[in-house]
């Protein structure tokens, strides 16, 4: 099985990368908090792999941190989470968020995350709770939980040098301006105000 690969990033989308290594282009299926982690095009980078086989497929799931691979790997041993849900998840709220959520038998803040019904939440709880490793200090966000496209877009301009800060308040402005829902949108919108 294919546990790691370290190669030439040939592309990236949102939810794909593909990895040159020792002449083969990998096809490796990624999150959004990982997309956006990934270095430009034509860098090298290293992902830790998890290789689903099924009788009509084989996919790979790739993560930049080994805790993030772990993860996924015990959300899909909960019953009604296949490997394309569990992908998923982990782009709809970050690890520790979600640790602590599961932990603290959050079935509200779980079912926040797209494509999670309240019974799907429970069972998460339920059969995840004690499986995980103890999060840090378990902090409620003072601002209301933000979705995946706007965590790529504050992502994407921190990329660029801005300041968490300065980029939650250029996505504030973005969302009030009402230029919610694309990326596209969003991120050329902040940017604007930033660039003011």
């Amino acid at each position: 099985m294919i546990a790691h690969l370290r190669g030439k990033l040939l592309a990236k989308h949102p939810n794909q990368a593909i990895v040159e290594t020792g002449g083969v282009g990998y096809d490796v299926t990624i999150s959004v908090p990982t997309f956006s982690d990934l270095p430009v095009v034509g860098s090298e980078v290293a992902l830790f792999i998890h290789t689903h086989v099924r009788e009509d497929a084989l996919a790979l799931y790739g993560f930049l941190r080994s805790s993030d691979k772990l993860l996924f790997e015990k959300l899909i041993t909960v019953s009604g989470i296949g490997p394309k849900l569990a992908i998923t998840i982990l782009s709809g709220m970050a690890a520790d968020e979600m640790v602590g959520a599961i932990r603290g038998n959050d079935v509200v803040r779980l079912t926040r995350i797209p494509g999670i019904g309240k019974k799907t939440a429970e069972r998460m709880v339920l059969e995840l709770r004690d499986k995980l490793p103890q999060a840090g200090p378990i902090t409620t966000p003072a601002a209301p939980p933000i979705s995946a496209v706007e965590e790529d877009v504050l992502s994407a301009l921190a990329n660029l040098g801005y300041q968490r800060a300065a980029a939650e308040k250029a996505l504030t402005v973005a969302m009030r301006n009402g230029k919610g829902g694309s990326f596209d949108a969003l991120f050329r919108e902040a940017l604007g105000s930033l660039s003011k």
